[in-house]
């Protein structure tokens, strides 16, 4: 996949850019079975309190359902269509299985229309076949991971992004997370083979703030732009520092490096390296 751009034509274009969609099936549609309808809250509560700033409007579109689980053991599944999925970074694969079931899962980096994945156990170590831990070999490649099994992979799910399966020892595995720390998981989690595909996602630009909104992100103003009634940074006449000795959230925590991992969180002990 490849980024493109354009002329500069008008001054929202000079810094557009766009995936070329070159992974995806041409004149594919959404396999309506699998599409649900997405509720808009405006981050407003129950109440009409607005509780989660910055969100409202955005493109109307519908969530599909992704199975995470990849639990259709020995039934072999063939590659229909690659999709675009509005809802996450990473392009969506719908593959039709043997007994006539279809189901979305993530596509990564090398499978095509036309392809044959398979999940469960004495599979091929390939692109797009899902196997529990214990039967990857170390140093794999993987992707689309579980942290408990049976609950549906929650790990490595973003365009371009992939975990290491380090080693095996006590009914545990060693695996190294994108972000770089070092965890165990059982060996009886499942994870799919290879890298999540559209990897060129990340140097994207929006552009322009219109793509932003498209998205239902509103604007962010800041802090010291602000009155002292309605943030901490406020106040001062003119362009004024904030006062304080770190920057801080409208509620007064702090806004950068404040750990908000509970100290004695029980999963905290399959923590082997940590990322700072």
């Amino acid at each position: 996949m490849a980024v493109k751009t354009f002329k500069p034509i008008t001054p929202g274009r000079r810094q557009y850019e766009v995936s070329d969609f070159a992974e995806l099936t041409a004149g594919a549609k959404p396999y309506k079975p699998l599409l649900v309808s997405k509720n808009k809250s405006g981050g407003r509560n129950d109440t009409g309190r607005i509780t989660v700033r910055h969100i409202g409007g955005g493109n109307r579109n519908k969530y599909r359902i992704i199975d995470f689980k990849r639990d259709k053991d020995g039934i072999p599944a063939k590659v229909q269509q690659i999709e675009y999925d509005p809802n996450r970074s990473a392009n969506i694969a719908l593959v039709n299985y043997a007994d006539g079931t279809k189901k979305y899962i993530l596509a990564p980096v090398g499978l095509s229309v036309g392809d044959t994945i398979v999940s469960g156990e004495n599979v091929d170590i390939k692109v797009g076949n899902c196997l529990k831990l214990k039967d990857i070999p170390d140093g794999t490649v993987i992707h689309n991971l579980e942290m408990q099994a049976g609950h549906g992979a929650q790990i490595a799910r973003s365009a371009g992004v992939s975990a290491t399966l380090l080693g095996k020892e006590n009914g545990m595995a060693t695996v190294k997370m994108p972000s770089g720390e070092t965890r165990k998981i059982s060996l009886e989690c499942r994870a799919t083979i290879g890298v999540v595909g559209n990897i060129e996602h990340s140097n994207i630009s929006l552009g322009k703030a219109g793509r932003t909104r498209h998205m239902g992100v509103r604007p962010t103003v800041r802090g010291v732009v602000m009155n002292p009634i309605d943030h901490k940074h406020g106040g001062g006449e003119g362009k004024s520092p904030i006062g304080l000795p770190g920057p801080v959230t409208p509620w007064g925590k702090p806004a950068l490096g404040y750990k908000t991992r509970k100290k004695k969180k029980p999963s905290s002990r399959f923590i082997i390296k940590r990322i700072n």
